[in-house]
């Protein structure tokens, strides 16, 4: 068997966003209303690429969040948590909604439940979920949802993220 001598160490951060680009991920909307402070309620939310599937029983994906956040404190104390798996034509959306904090919803109307959770209109999946754990890990925290609730259309194609830009699937005949 080779021997891989071609490694580089993991401790040089800009080595790694270089390697974990290789792994092409969906992107999704995490988002809910949340009280302002005059009394209303208006829709918070963010971008996160890193969201995975974790388990059938129970229902429950994933996403990592940075420690930084300033996001993610408001979401989770939130009953509902709408998570939106961006269609390929939402790039711009999905730009946005990794932008400034106050202007995420601009020219948006999200949709949204009776317990808070908000959705991205036109979104490949829209999952209802209530924060189930969050686990510290290194810069960021893994947060598991429960999904209580759910609508998708395998018909609309999800945006993808990968090498750092965002992308399109192409479904391989067989054969290839």
């Amino acid at each position: 068997m080779p021997v891989a001598e071609d490694l580089s160490p993991a401790a040089d951060s800009a080595t790694l966003r270089r390697a974990y680009s290789c792994f092409p991920s969906g992107v999704v909307a995490v988002a809910c209303r949340l009280p302002d402070a005059d009394g209303t309620a208006s829709a918070a939310g963010m971008a996160a690429s890193a969201f995975t599937t974790v388990s059938l029983d129970p229902p429950l994906v994933s996403l990592c969040v940075q420690n930084t956040s300033t996001t993610w404190p408001r979401l989770r104390t939130a009953p509902a948590i709408g998570v939106s798996v961006f269609a390929q034509d939402q790039s711009e959306l999905c730009r946005q909604l990794a932008g400034p904090a106050e202007s995420r919803f601009d020219g948006i109307t999200p949709i949204r439940t009776a317990d808070g959770a908000v959705f991205i209109p036109d979104a490949a999946a829209s999952l209802s979920c209530s924060l189930f754990n969050e686990i510290p890990a290194g810069d960021h925290t893994l947060v598991l949802l429960r999904i209580e609730a759910l609508r998708f259309d395998p018909g609309v194609e999800p945006l993808v993220f990968h090498a750092s830009t965002f992308r399109s699937l192409e479904a391989l005949r067989e054969g290839r």
